[in-house]
């Protein structure tokens, strides 16, 4: 029914001849209103039928505007686009076509890229790349090895300022030091750890330095020695090594530590120095005198009735180098006891030969006379002997000063309670004042006052022997009342 009334319709529709088209070409939507038409009563078609045209077409009629207010700007750039399209679509097929050219370089680029950094080739940038990831990764870790140097130095330097006496400070520098040293062992070809571990090196050298110098100091304790001697055996066990021709067991800390405490003793000894100088004007005025004296003048005028400064500076000079030498010798047997026993094992060795007595052996004799010839003496065989020459010249310089019998008297008494107190620890030397005071009274001019220098030996011999023999006594009676007392207490008790 749609198509004979499209037909109908179609001289008074209002479009152009060539866009009229036949019955094939009507839309959807003509049809429905076309349709909808012939179902209408005429009286519908001529008063309802218009009015909903009008209406619709003034509702279509809005939208179009309100639509076209919204969507002006939209409306516009595309426009805009669809008129540039005409010249976008040729350069796009041109880009195109260049991509498609290109596609077998970009192609044959990838492919030589894999190739060339493949894992399974070698390749330098590759290999430097590798570095740089693993030198990320471990960058803490390379921080903590830098920084080892560091702690060590702050640990050393800590320690040096709190003293010996603290040990925490040396035990982690010496924790710190045993890392390093195993990571140079592991990794001895690394030149970051060559470079730490040198710096290790220094730091632990200053160590030492700073743990010989604590021996040196005026006023050490046995524990303070004993902690420092077990440091430096760890710090430089080079020091304690003992060697493939000597069997001394104190190795080479024996000696440091009697060199360091024999500056100690020769720097406190230096501290007299106002009283030396004292002593030695009296010295050239003795000299001057005697020398006077000779040349004709007479006794009187030229008599030597100094020696007071001689005096205060010798007693001074013993006191000081009786407390330290007692000191240094009772430390040394403390901190080597082995040592300690070798060196006196040596002392009392008897010399066989000299008494006629034959070997069994001859060969046997001529290995230990060897191999004894090769041994480095024990440090203390020799020290008391070079303390003795150290007081004995200066008694010899000294001494004839003082020509009063009370005051010489004193100062060998004084001089043998030094001797016994060596003498207690192995290092008598009271058979040598002998020698020196025969020396010194030969060397005095003969004179008056002189005439009686060699029985002051003897009688300060006798007075200091009465003496201690009267300690000895009380000594023995006061243990013995003590252990009367005892037992009588013992038997009340029963």
């Amino acid at each position: 029914m749609a198509d004979p009334l499209y037909e109908l319709l179609t001289p008074y529709l209002e479009q152009p001849p060539s866009s009229r088209s036949t019955t094939a070409s009507i839309d959807a939507t003509t049809s429905r209103y076309l349709n909808r038409l012939s179902t209408l009563s005429l009286s519908s078609l001529t008063s309802q039928e218009p009015q909903s045209l009008a209406q619709s077409s003034h509702s279509t009629l809005l939208s179009v505007q309100s639509l076209s207010s919204r969507s002006n700007a939209a409306v516009i750039a595309s426009s805009e686009h669809f008129s540039s399209l005409q010249d976008t679509l040729p350069l796009l097929a041109e880009e195109a076509n260049r991509l498609q050219d290109a596609v077998p370089k970009l192609d044959e680029s990838a492919a030589a890229f894999s190739t060339t950094y493949s894992r399974s080739s070698e390749n330098e940038v590759l290999d430097r790349r590798k570095r740089a990831l693993l030198m990320e990764r471990n960058a803490d870790r390379l921080a903590d090895i830098l920084d080892l140097p560091t702690l060590l130095s702050s640990a050393i330097s800590s320690s040096a300022a709190s003293g010996a006496s603290t040990s925490t400070n040396y035990a982690t520098a010496l924790d710190l030091y045993s890392h390093i040293k195993r990571l140079h062992l592991l990794y001895s070809d690394s030149p970051l750890i060559n470079s730490v571990y040198a710096q290790t090196e220094s730091a632990m050298q200053d160590l030492t330095s700073h743990l010989i110098s604590s021996l040196r100091a005026t006023n050490i304790k046995l524990a303070a020695a004993m902690r420092t001697v077990g440091w430096l055996r760890r710090v430089a066990p080079d020091l304690d090594a003992i060697g493939h021709r000597t069997e001394n067991r104190e190795g080479l800390l024996g000696y440091l530590f009697l060199v360091c405490r024999l500056s100690t003793l020769t720097a406190t000894l230096s501290a007299l120095e106002p009283l030396r100088r004292l002593a030695d004007q009296e010295t050239e005025t003795r000299l001057r005198k005697a020398s006077t004296f000779r040349g004709g003048t007479t006794a009187n005028d030229n008599a030597w009735h100094g020696g007071q400064q001689t005096e205060r500076y010798l007693k001074k000079y013993i006191e000081v180098f009786r407390e330290q030498s007692f000191s240094i010798i009772s430390m040394y047997k403390s901190i080597f006891p082995s040592a300690a026993d070798e060196s006196m094992a040596d002392e009392v060795q008897l010399p066989f030969k000299s008494l006629g007595l034959k070997s069994i052996s001859t060969a046997s004799q001529n290995a230990t006379s060897l191999d004894r010839s090769e041994e480095v003496p024990s440090a203390l065989s020799t020290f008391p002997s070079h303390l003795t020459d150290l007081l004995l010249d200066t008694l010899r310089h000294y001494l004839p000063n003082v020509l009063d019998k009370t005051s010489r008297e004193s100062l060998l008494t004084q001089i043998l309670y030094c001797a016994g107190s060596l003498g207690r620890l192995g290092g008598d030397f009271s058979l040598m004042l002998a020698m020196l005071d025969a020396e010194i009274g030969d060397g005095q001019d003969d004179s008056d006052d002189d005439e009686g220098d060699a029985s002051h030996w003897v009688e300060v011999m006798k007075k200091h022997r009465e003496l201690a023999g009267r300690l000895e006594a009380l000594a023995s009676g006061a243990g013995t009342a003590k252990a009367a007392d005892r037992g009588g207490s013992l038997r009340i008790k029963s």
